[in-house]
């Protein structure tokens, strides 16, 4: 800089007009290559290739018998608990990994058995291989799930678009669903968007194909916390590398093209599970604002609104959270007992 500097200085203070068009080519050179410099450093310091599949499951994996085929693809899975207790499932969101329920695994295994796994196209289980990330692909990889683990009937637990998976399911298959409880779910379209029509997913979008710093990673995750401080350097880590599993990018994005939203009332009027809504007041992602809409078109539902909690408060806050829970699935199966 000090060179591109002096150039620029001495092309201003030469007298003669032939030695200002050689200060000017050399200024001009100079500053192409710092630009040059600055460009690949960015690049390299943005550069982020997927991270080995083998170390990642090294860190993240508990054990190779965790890992299922199921419907054509190597689910990742975690089932704990008695295997005579009655089932609970937890679908995570977009972008997230089994691991987002870490803080109510305990507190539900004393009583339930407890299955939780990688949605096909993110974390460990990585990419589908038909490539398919449709909601209807999503409901028969976990029909078939429950079949493979011998599950007849669950209770559904669903986080953002696991929770618009959650309560597909139990429209669709009110037999096997005991009931269901949806955190933040997704399913009503935002306002300026429509049903019935794919997304428009920008082109720039293909940069993170490439680059995906982590400091990027915590900026998306941070509006997902009422109190932002409460995302440590450990939960980061984890997102930003399971998102660098192999093929998980080009999965996700391939997701956000393939996502379809259809009118979600007459399929939630179809539901025949008592329903518990938990959302975070603070939620900036899917505002408890659409929880009136659920609230209006359920037939069996009541919500427990979280104070000062985000869209993930399994997360945020897991002892908190976790008590409405219990409370509503304990009183629900006794309720269908009697």
């Amino acid at each position: 800089m000090a060179t591109l500097a002096g150039v620029w200085l001495g092309m201003l203070r030469a007298k003669a007009p032939a030695d200002r068009r050689v200060a000017l080519k050399h200024f001009v050179m100079i500053a192409l290559g710092v630009l040059a410099a600055l460009l690949i450093g960015v690049g390299l310091w943005a550069y982020t290739p997927d991270e080995s599949r083998t170390e990642l499951e090294a860190k993240y994996g508990a054990s190779p018998a965790d890992y299922i085929e199921v419907a054509g693809i190597r689910l990742h899975v975690r089932d704990t608990g008695s295997r005579d207790a009655p089932a609970v499932v937890l679908l995570h969101g977009f972008g997230s990994n089994l691991q987002t329920w870490d803080g109510w695994v305990d507190g539900l295994a004393a009583s339930y058995r407890v299955i939780r796994y990688d949605l096909p196209g993110f974390a460990l289980t990585g990419p589908d291989p038909t490539g398919d990330y449709s909601d209807l692909r999503g409901l028969q990889v976990l029909n078939a799930l429950l079949d493979r683990l011998g599950v007849a009937r669950a209770i559904l637990i669903g986080n953002s678009i696991g929770g618009r998976l959650a309560w597909k399911f139990a429209a669709q298959n009110p037999t096997r669903v005991e009931s269901l409880v949806l955190v933040s779910p997704d399913g009503f379209a935002s306002p300026g968007l429509a049903y019935g029509r794919k997304p428009s997913v920008p082109t720039y979008f293909r940069f993170f194909l490439y680059a995906l710093p982590k400091a990027m990673v915590r900026m998306s995750l941070a509006p997902a916390y009422g109190d932002p401080r409460k995302l440590t350097d450990q939960t980061v880590t984890r997102y930003w590398d399971l998102m660098r599993a192999p093929g998980v990018r080009a999965a996700m994005i391939a997701r956000l093209k393939q996502t379809i939203l259809e009118p979600p009332e007459p399929l939630l009027r179809q539901i025949q599970a008592p329903t518990l809504l938990i959302w975070g007041e603070k939620d900036a992602m899917i505002p408890i604002a659409n929880a009136a809409d659920y609230l209006r078109t359920l037939p069996d539902s009541i919500l427990v609104p979280l104070v000062d909690l985000g869209h993930v408060p399994q997360e945020e806050a897991p002892a908190l959270s976790l008590v409405p829970v219990v409370d509503f699935v304990g009183a629900a199966s006794s309720r269908r007992s009697r």
